[in-house]
């Protein structure tokens, strides 16, 4: 599906609300039990930047941002600025933040991932859309610059390969690929010099 490599304006995607979202069925059963069923082995995130709306000029960056994308026509890149790094907001990018792989000896290829949890039952979320200049990357803890990232995937390759056993992290910024899930913007402008859009509905993609 067509992609725009471009980012929704991070000074109004800050005001947003949302976050990820899963789909489980519950069934009760006649005896009162639950069943209950993971549709999705992946989440899928949801926002809404309305909120981040707060003059006529956001209105107007909006409006043309959302014309260029024809609706929801044209996948583009988000800044979640509570989920966009390797690490924890308020820390630094460090080439040992999150594990990608472990070396064999012909392997020169990882995929970045980010890991979600404390052990029980971590979440691996695969980053295809990670921030060029951002990546650090370490062979068993060794930082190393001989690699190339391909941006729009979030494949990292190494120029020479690991040696077997040896663990492969990564350091990186990251967007996420979203699109507008809706194809009409209304907008107030029942404020005096001011205005919003109460709803601007942003859905991730798999890209």
């Amino acid at each position: 599906m067509s992609f725009d490599d471009v980012r929704f304006p991070p000074q109004i995607s800050r005001g947003s609300t949302g976050g990820p979202e899963r789909r489980t069925e519950i069934v009760v059963t006649g005896s009162g039990m639950e069943e209950r069923n993971s549709r999705w082995a992946h989440s899928r995130r949801r926002y809404n930047a309305g909120f981040g709306v707060k003059s006529l000029d956001d209105i107007q960056l909006v409006v043309a941002f959302f014309e260029e994308r024809r609706g929801r026509l044209h996948g583009f890149r988000w800044k979640d600025h509570l989920d966009f790094k390797s690490c924890a907001p308020g820390a630094e990018i460090s080439p040992l933040d999150q594990a990608i792989g472990t070396g064999d000896d012909a392997t020169r290829s990882f995929q970045l991932v980010k890991r979600y949890g404390a052990g029980l039952r971590d979440y691996l979320r695969s980053i295809t859309k990670p921030v060029a200049g951002s990546l650090r990357v370490a062979v068993n803890g060794q930082e190393v610059t001989g690699f190339s990232l391909d941006a729009q995937t979030g494949v990292v390759t190494l120029a020479a390969a690991p040696p077997a056993g040896a663990a492969v992290t990564a350091g990186f910024a990251f967007d996420v690929p979203v699109r507008f899930d809706t194809d009409a913007l209304r907008i107030n402008l029942a404020q005096f010099a001011g205005g919003d859009i109460p709803d601007i509905p942003i859905l991730e993609i798999r890209a």
